[in-house]
This record gives C-alpha cells, sequence and structure tokens, in this order.
C-alpha cells in the first residue's frame, strides 16, 4: 500500500469537558487552598494528589494530547480524570 492511498490520522481535538474540570480546579485551588485541608486545616495529601492527577489528565487530555504508549495514554485520559475525582471524593468526605 502506498503511502497516498494510507489516510492520515485526524488530528486531535480539545476535549472541552476534561478541560474545563482541569482548570475549574486550578482556578479554585488557586482562590481557596482550603480546599486542600482537612479538618483541622493541615494539608491533606491525600486530597492533593487525587485532584492534582485529576487536573493534570485534564489538562493533558483537554488541550487534545493523547501520548502514544498505553500507560501515559491511560493515566492521562478522561476516565483517568473522573477515577482521581472519585479518590478526591471519597478522601475529601471520608467514604469508606
Amino acid at each position: 500500500m502506498s503511502s497516498h492511498t494510507m489516510m492520515a490520522p485526524s488530528p486531535p481535538r480539545i476535549h472541552w469537558p476534561c478541560l474545563l474540570v482541569a482548570l475549574a480546579i486550578m482556578v479554585v485551588g488557586s482562590i481557596y487552598p482550603l480546599l486542600f485541608a482537612n479538618a483541622q486545616g493541615k494539608a491533606d495529601h491525600s486530597l492533593a494528589l487525587a485532584l492534582f492527577g485529576a487536573m493534570s489528565a485534564g489538562l493533558v487530555r483537554g488541550v487534545g494530547f493523547i501520548p502514544r504508549w498505553w500507560l501515559w495514554r491511560w493515566l492521562f485520559s478522561g476516565w483517568a480524570l473522573v477515577l482521581a475525582l472519585g479518590w478526591a471524593a471519597v478522601v475529601r468526605w471520608q467514604w469508606f
């Protein structure tokens, strides 16, 4: 098959839901940093990790970048964003 008959992959597009969630975490966390604190006012590192993971996945997927390696592709996917937000909700409200 010649290179002229092969179709080029479509260019990645902005994924607005992921990008908007990531930007919301970024803006709200900048305006209200106590979002990342526990009830005693100390830093909650598990919550911060979950929210920053969600923000990272949302920004990477949101701008349309899709990594080639399967592990990076999954870690920066919309599904990883949803799982990280679920983890943040469990940590924040301690639903064990």
